[in-house]
């Protein structure tokens, strides 16, 4: 037979509503009987039954996740699997459930995300992406349904309107272009992801101002965008190393990319450093164990997803609360496929 909320409030020594209440974590309930209450569901082993609760409360206790219209990329990419972790850790301990988009064109996702709205499926939505002419985000602002951005909007009007999580960019990809000037390089090529996504366009104003601070000319040829997947990056290698004067050093976008850069240039028997330097983006698990290991820059992914739904869940408290705008912190990560130029 069930374990009902009478048995709970027999064996703590209190009222069925003061139950319900340590359930909905009501602040005029006193810890010592929180405590009481939650021992008695522990002991007796009844859980709240949350699809009745969000009938009376107008909560489903669940928050949407909306990842790029091709999971099939997106899943290829450490990045999404280790920022929705940031997400779990943060909405486990909060007790909200996840509900993962599947669409798998724009209009698909569109559609999907209207259905989370429209229907209440969902309390507030991640928005686990940033790109030019999204329909997303201007439908999430018209509503004015709780979400918050994990990047940055790519329109600096809408800044004003959205709360976002997001690493500084520009200065993360200035840093690392001038780093590798500082080993001598002077033909340094960019390997960057989608040129729709904010992500994209910002590393590359990045590397540009650090160029342009270095009186080195910007060359047009050095610049290719690819998919954030192996692939991408081993066709961008193809692409730069059959020009008439090859780069020495590269920057790509995150590394995943870079480890199908590593193995194409290990297929044309150029070998890194000794060769060609390589810098990436993120810091996932895969830039450790590649060989040689990735010099990267760890973006602390894992923070992004948690401070963002810790973002939302706050915003969801207080629909009255102004947008806020959170920069992760990044450092950069010294392995071994960086290397001074040597002299000719």
């Amino acid at each position: 037979m069930a374990v009902t909320i009478k048995d709970v409030a027999k064996l703590a020594k209190v009222a069925p509503s003061t139950v319900s209440r340590v359930i909905a974590n009501n602040p005029r309930i006193s810890q010592r009987t929180k405590e009481r209450v939650r021992e008695a569901m522990e002991q007796l082993g009844y859980y709240p039954n949350y699809n009745a609760r969000s009938l009376v409360n107008q909560s489903t206790k669940t928050l949407g996740i909306i990842i790029p219209s091709s999971a099939r990329i997106a899943f290829q990419n450490p990045f999404f699997p280790e920022v929705i972790r940031g997400i779990t850790t943060k909405a486990y301990v909060e007790k909200y459930g996840l509900y993962l988009s599947t669409g798998q064109t724009e209009e698909e996702l569109l559609a999907e995300v209207k259905e989370m709205v429209q229907s209440r499926r969902v309390d507030g939505i991640l928005l686990l992406y940033a790109k030019q002419d999204d329909k997303v985000m201007p439908y999430l602002i018209e509503e004015d349904f709780p979400f918050v951005l994990v990047g940055r909007p790519y329109d600096d009007q809408l800044k004003e309107l959205v709360s976002f999580v997001n690493n500084d960019n520009v200065k993360a990809a200035k840093m690392v272009t001038e780093y590798i000037l500082l080993l001598g390089h002077r033909k340094i090529g960019f390997i960057g992801g989608n040129l729709e996504y904010t992500v994209t366009i910002d590393h590359k104003e990045g590397y540009q101002r650090a160029l342009a601070n270095a009186g080195i000319p910007f060359r047009e040829e050095y610049v290719v965008y690819y998919d954030e997947v192996e692939e991408g990056g081993q066709e961008a290698v193809i692409e730069l190393m059959s020009l008439e004067e090859p780069p020495t050093a590269l920057i790509v976008a995150d590394d995943l990319m870079a480890l199908g850069v590593l193995r194409m240039l290990d297929e044309m028997d150029v070998s890194v450093p000794e060769e060609m330097s390589i810098i990436s983006f993120n810091n996932a698990m895969i830039s450790e164990l590649s060989s040689p290991s990735l010099t990267t820059v760890d973006i602390h992914i894992f923070d992004l997803g948690f401070q963002a739904t810790e973002c939302l869940i706050e915003k969801m408290k207080d629909p009255e609360r102004p947008p806020a705008q959170i920069i992760i912190p990044h450092k950069l990560i010294k392995r071994q496929t960086c290397r001074r130029l040597l002299k000719s």
